[in-house]
Order: structure tokens, then sequence, then C-alpha cells
């Protein structure tokens, strides 16, 4: 799908978190500056959470139990090992009842679980500034 402003990239965040399932996992790919935060942005409010979401750059995890499902949205971005996800729970929240939202999936790929949902989302600045090209597939 495609998307010509952030709104729309939060737009279709907001539409996938309305169809989610307990215990889904969702994995954003995507370089710096594509929209991966406004996409988890729209997620939330998919989900019915109010607070406004920001990415878990330096905590590498966050939680919101306030939506009708529970969102764990990890931001894997300074992990230097995946060992480390151990230590914040990952295993926990990824067999949780609740969903699962990982921003640069790419660094913890070994560990990620046999499905998950996979989002890509690229730029194309021949197309204009604010264009978002959003691929979205079962894995």
């Amino acid at each position: 799908m495609e998307s010509f402003s952030s709104k729309e990239t939060f737009d279709i965040g907001k539409k996938l978190a309305q169809e989610a399932v307990a215990g889904e996992v969702y994995c954003l790919y995507g370089d710096l500056g594509t929209g991966k935060t406004v996409f988890s942005q729209g997620f939330g409010a998919g989900l019915g959470i109010e607070e406004p979401l920001s990415s878990p750059t330096f905590t590498i995890l966050k939680e919101y139990h306030e939506g009708r499902l529970s969102l764990y949205h990890f931001d894997v971005y300074r992990i230097g090992d995946p060992d480390e996800m151990d230590e914040i729970g990952y295993y926990d929240k990824i067999d949780s009842d609740g969903v699962c939202l990982i921003e640069w999936a790419e660094l913890i790929e070994d560990i990620l679980p046999s499905h998950y949902k996979k989002v890509v989302i690229e730029k194309d600045v021949s197309k204009g500034f604010d264009y978002r090209k959003i691929t979205i597939e079962e894995v």
C-alpha cells in the first residue's frame, strides 16, 4: 500500500491494530526517518491507547495496558546482542496475551518467533518527500 503523508501512515497503522488479535507480533523494518514511529503511534491509537506513543529507543521496551489489548512496543536499535532481550522480558512478552510491535526487528532476527507480520516501510523521494510504500506480509 502507499502513503503520501504522515497522517496516511498513521492511519494504516491504526487500521492494522484494529484487526490485531492477542499474541500477534508485528516487526517493523525501514531506514531511519521512514515513519516507523508514526506507524507505531497509529497502531497504538488503533488499540485504543490514548497516551502518546514515543519510540522506546533508550528504554528498549514500553508497555501500554490501557487499550483493548496490551501493547509491548520494542525498539531494538540499541541492542548489541540478541541475548540482551532476555533481560528485558522479551520472551514473556512474545508469549503474552498482548500484541508486540518491534522496531528494527532485523537486529534480532535470530530470536523472532516463527510466525509474525512483517511491516516494511520504504521511502521513494521520486514520488514525493512524504511518500512511503508500506508492505505487510505474514512470515
